[in-house]
């Protein structure tokens, strides 16, 4: 008879992995799991990525860590992994409309010091991130198996899994397997689902100018434009460009690309060159109408997709996996059955509108700010430079980027 596992965790990202280890830190030592001792966790992971070679180049694949984030990562021990020269802060940031210039009044700025914080967040590569979790989760006494989810069996007691490497069976599963995720597809969980039209390009560029530790946010007609300052000194692009445009974009050279880019970006930080290849994928919201079902979860891109034009899709991410992490342990406390579903509709409730609110928010910034041209659009645009002046409105906002406002669970504290 297969074993049973506590916490069987599909999909080794960032989010997954940092789901498992908060749950084999939580547990170590602090009671008995269901089967007695600190709970039996699996990350169920088939490609899982070694930390980057000392000196080689930064990838372009990047993610903004929110101070929320980065008490997570903390909290679990996977910061310490993370920190060192491939990582940056970032101090500023500055958004503009097309309309006005980025040093004009219109223009948007927020600054770490303006709100006492010692900066706005974190530029950490994915790759980094990942492996550091997982590496974690291994020192914790975790088990990754490197293999792919090809089934699943909703028990009364566990959940019977069909992977590339055998059978597995698990009292809770937790999908952490992306946008795409097998675990609610199997589950037969539906979402809502809609296409932004645009595709995201990403790549890694040097700039005549120092990026200042400042990250720059364009708004434009037919898309937002942002380069994200690396720690060498280097920056990675995300372009999310409506579709007709990043096809014509995809299809030139790269002299003719960083000559495209000099024109969106206004020159803010003078002429680019392109350090490597460009990355594109589509992009669309998503929005699952059930985060839970009996002995199963989903957090991160599994339940929700947003726009990337924030940055809040990892740290999204990384707040389900603290705050669904929080309540099976607490359930654990109380001896109840953290696989049951009274237990984890606690989690999809407290997370649910939380994410609800931030991809109203997101996609509203999209729909008036990249691509409107009719009275609320002008307004919203003329409302940068309106926020900019206020110093209330600008802390509310950065506390939002921080992620430090709302419910947050004990770990993002």
């Amino acid at each position: 008879m297969t074993d049973i596992l506590d916490v069987l965790v599909v999909g080794g990202g960032p989010v997954g992995a940092c789901a498992a280890a908060l749950l084999l830190r939580g547990s170590s030592g602090n009671g008995s799991s269901i089967n007695g001792g600190p709970l039996r966790v699996c990350v169920l992971e088939p490609n899982r990525p070694q930390p980057p070679a000392q000196g080689s180049a930064l990838d372009s694949r990047v993610v903004a860590v929110s101070r929320a984030s980065e008490h997570i990562l903390k909290s679990v021990g996977a910061w310490s992994r993370v920190l060192g020269p491939r990582v940056g802060a970032y101090e500023r940031m500055r958004i503009w409309h097309e309309s006005v210039a980025p040093s004009s009044s219109g223009a948007l700025v927020f600054d770490a010091a303006e709100v006492g914080e010692p900066n706005l967040g974190y530029i950490v590569e994915n790759r980094l991130l990942q492996a550091a979790a997982l590496d974690e989760v291994a020192e914790l006494g975790g088990r990754i198996e490197p293999a792919s989810l090809l089934g699943l069996h909703v028990g009364p007691e566990s959940v019977t899994v069909e992977t590339s490497t055998g059978p597995l069976s698990a009292r809770l599963v937790i999908g952490a397997d992306g946008a795409r995720s097998a675990v609610r597809q199997l589950l037969g969980l539906t979402a809502d689902i809609a296409e932004f039209n645009q595709t995201a390009i990403v790549a890694s560029v040097a700039t005549e100018r120092p990026h200042e530790k400042t990250a720059w946010q364009r708004f434009m007609r037919k898309g937002t434009l942002a380069f994200l300052p690396l720690a060498d000194g280097a920056s990675s692009i995300v372009w999310s460009a409506d579709n007709d445009v990043a096809t014509v974009l995809n299809g030139l050279s790269a002299a003719q690309f960083a000559t495209e880019l000099d024109r969106a970006s206004d020159l803010v930080l003078g002429s680019t060159r392109l350090l490597g290849e460009r990355v594109s994928f589509p992009l669309h919201r998503l929005a699952a109408h059930r985060y839970v079902a009996h002995r199963c979860a989903l957090i991160g891109d599994a339940a929700h997709v947003v726009h990337p034009l924030a940055g809040q899709g990892v740290n999204l991410g990384l707040l389900d996996a603290a705050a669904l992490a929080e309540l099976i342990l607490a359930a654990r406390r109380e001896r109840e059955d953290p696989g049951a579903l009274r237990v984890l509709r606690r989690y999809e409730r407290w997370r649910k509108s939380e994410v609800a609110f931030m991809s109203t928010a997101i996609s509203a910034f999209d729909r008036f700010l990249a691509h409107g041209s009719g009275p609320i659009s002008r307004l919203a645009q003329r409302g940068l430079g309106l926020v900019n002046s206020s110093q209330e409105i600008k802390r509310f906002f950065v506390s939002r980027a921080l992620g430090v406002a709302g419910e947050l669970p004990k770990a993002a504290r």
